[in-house]
C-alpha cells in the first residue's frame, strides 16, 4: 500500500550508533547535522508517564493552532500511538489483511518497511492498539492476538516471537484483545499475559527465553481474571523495585528481580475493561478506571523478606474522578485527566490528598473521552472527535490556552498524542498527522 504526503516537511534527522541499528558507516554520515527528532522511545514516552522533556514551545494557539508540518497516510486501522528511535517512527496498523509494525522517516513519514506480526481483528473497533517500544537497534510490539515480536529496526528482521495465549496461557479480561505495549528493563522485556500461571512474564529480550513467570493469587472479587488494558510501569516503592500493572482484577505489584508477587489492590478494578496505564510516584500508586469505578492512591512500605505492602490512602468515587481511557500525567503534585465514563472532562487533582482542585463539570468543546500528554507547562487534551485543547498546568483553575480541530476518521481519536523535538504527533486510524509547537498556524 503506498504512502501519502501532505503539504511541508521539516527536516528531522538524529546521531545514531551505527551499532545500534546494525547501519553503515554511510547512512550514519548522512545523518548527521539534522534537527534532532526528540526522545519518544515507548508508549507515554521515555518514563511512560505521558510527559515529554520539549521546551520553548508555544504558550498560546492562534484560531488555527499550530502549523502542521506534515501528513501521512497509509498506515491502515488501528489505535496505536508511535515511537520514535532515531530517525525512524515506528506504529502499528491492520493493512492488506493482517497487523503490522511500521516503520516510517521522521523527516517526512515515507514508508520504510512494514513487518507482520499477526492476523487483523474484526470488530467494531478494528485494529491494533498497542505502541511499539525502541531499544537500541531492537523494536519490540504485541498484536491484538498476543504475537509479541522482536524485529530489527533497520531492516524489519524478525529475531524472536512469542505467542501470550498458546506459550502462557495468556487471556485478556474482556473482548477487546490485547492492547499492551511492551516494557523494556535492562536486559528485559516484561509484558502481560494474563495466564493463571503467567499473569506477568519477564522474558530476555535478546531471545525471547523466559526469566520468570509470575503467578497472582486472588487479589478480590471485582473485575474479571485476565489482562487488562494498561502497561507496566517500574517501581521502586517500599524500597524494592516492582513493576505495577493494573490487571483485569486490580493493581498489582511484582518483583521485579525474581517475578514475586508482593501487593494487590482490587477496589479499583471493574468487570469491563481496566484501561489506564497507573502513575508511579516515590512510594506511591496512583490508579483509575472507568464504568463508575473510580481512583486510588496507594502507598507502598517495605516487610519482612523483601516483601511491600500497599495501603489505601483515598479512595476516590466514579462520580468524583474515574479515567476511562486516555489516562492522566503528575505535574508538580497534581494530577490532570479527563474524568467521566466516555468522557473526557478536565479535572486537577491533588495527589497528596485526593482534593479536587479543578473541573469534573467543566465544559469545552471536546466530545468522548481525552487522550492526554504534557509539555512545557501545558497538557494537551486530545478528544474523541479530534479536537486538541491546550490546557495551562495550574492547580489555580482552567484556563484554556488554544484549540486545535484535526480530522477525524470516525470520531474515535483515541491514540495518545506525542511531544517530542518540538513537534506533536497524532495519529488518526490511517493517517498521522505532525504540527510544529514551535511555530504557529499560517506563519
Amino acid at each position: 500500500m503506498g504512502i501519502t504526503l501532505e503539504r511541508g516537511r521539516f527536516v528531522a534527522a538524529a546521531v545514531v550508533l551505527a551499532a545500534g541499528f546494525g547501519l553503515a558507516g554511510p547512512w550514519l554520515a548522512a545523518q548527521q547535522g539534522g534537527a534532532a527528532t526528540g526522545n519518544w522511545p515507548q508508549f507515554r514516552g521515555p518514563n511512560r508517564d505521558g510527559k515529554s522533556a520539549d521546551t520553548n514551545l508555544l504558550k498560546q494557539w492562534d484560531a488555527d493552532g499550530p502549523a502542521l508540518a506534515w501528513k501521512v497516510s497509509g498506515l491502515g486501522t488501528g489505535y496505536s500511538s508511535l515511537s520514535i528511535g532515531g530517525d525512524r517512527l515506528f506504529t502499528m496498523g491492520d493493512l492488506e489483511g493482517s497487523q503490522y509494525v511500521i516503520a516510517l522517516s521522521a523527516a517526512d513519514g515515507k514508508q520504510l518497511w512494514k513487518a507482520k506480526v499477526g492476523p487483523i481483528w474484526q470488530d467494531k473497533y478494528p485494529g491494533p492498539r498497542a505502541t511499539p517500544t525502541v531499544d537500541g537497534g531492537l523494536i519490540y510490539s504485541l498484536g491484538t492476538e498476543g504475537d509479541l515480536v522482536c524485529l530489527e529496526a533497520a531492516t524489519a528482521k524478525e529475531r524472536w516471537r512469542k505467542n501470550l495465549p498458546r506459550d502462557f496461557g495468556g487471556q485478556v479480561m474482556s473482548d477487546w484483545k490485547f492492547a499492551e505495549s511492551p516494557l523494556i528493563d535492562g536486559d528485559r522485556v516484561v509484558v502481560t499475559p494474563g495466564g493463571a500461571d503467567a499473569a506477568i512474564v519477564a522474558l530476555n529480550k535478546t531471545t525471547g527465553a523466559t526469566i520468570w513467570k509470575a503467578k497472582i493469587p486472588t487479589v478480590g472479587q471485582a473485575g474479571r481474571d485476565g489482562a487488562g488494558y494498561a502497561s507496566v510501569v517500574i517501581s521502586n516503592g517500599g524500597g524494592v523495585k516492582q513493576y505495577v500493572q493494573l490487571l483485569g482484577r486490580g493493581v498489582v505489584g511484582i518483583r521485579a528481580s525474581d517475578g514475586e508477587y508482593l501487593w494487590g489492590y482490587n477496589k479499583v478494578a471493574n468487570g469491563t475493561a481496566n484501561i489506564p496505564t497507573p502513575i508511579v510516584q516515590g512510594d506511591f500508586v496512583f490508579a483509575s478506571s472507568g464504568y463508575q469505578t473510580g481512583s486510588a492512591l496507594l502507598k507502598l512500605a517495605p516487610s519482612a523478606g523483601g516483601k511491600v505492602t500497599a495501603t489505601e490512602v483515598y479512595f476516590l468515587d466514579g462520580k468524583t474522578f474515574q479515567n476511562h481511557h486516555g489516562g492522566f500525567v503528575l505535574v508538580d503534585g497534581h494530577l490532570y485527566g479527563g474524568h467521566g465514563h466516555r468522557a473526557g472532562l478536565p479535572v486537577c487533582v491533588e495527589l497528596a490528598t485526593g482534593t479536587l482542585k479543578w473541573g469534573g463539570d467543566i465544559r469545552n468543546e471536546g466530545r468522548g473521552s481525552a487522550a492526554i500528554a504534557y509539555a512545557d507547562g501545558h497538557v494537551y487534551y486530545r478528544y474523541e472527535n479530534g479536537l486538541v485543547i491546550l490546557v495551562e498546568a495550574t492547580p489555580a483553575g482552567y484556563k484554556e490556552k488554544g484549540k486545535l480541530q484535526v480530522e477525524t476518521s470516525d470520531l474515535l481519536s483515541w491514540a495518545y498524542p506525542v511531544i517530542a523535538g518540538g513537534k506533536m504527533y497524532l495519529r488518526d486510524k490511517d493517517s498521522l498527522y505532525v504540527y510544529d509547537l514551535r511555530k504557529a498556524s499560517g506563519s
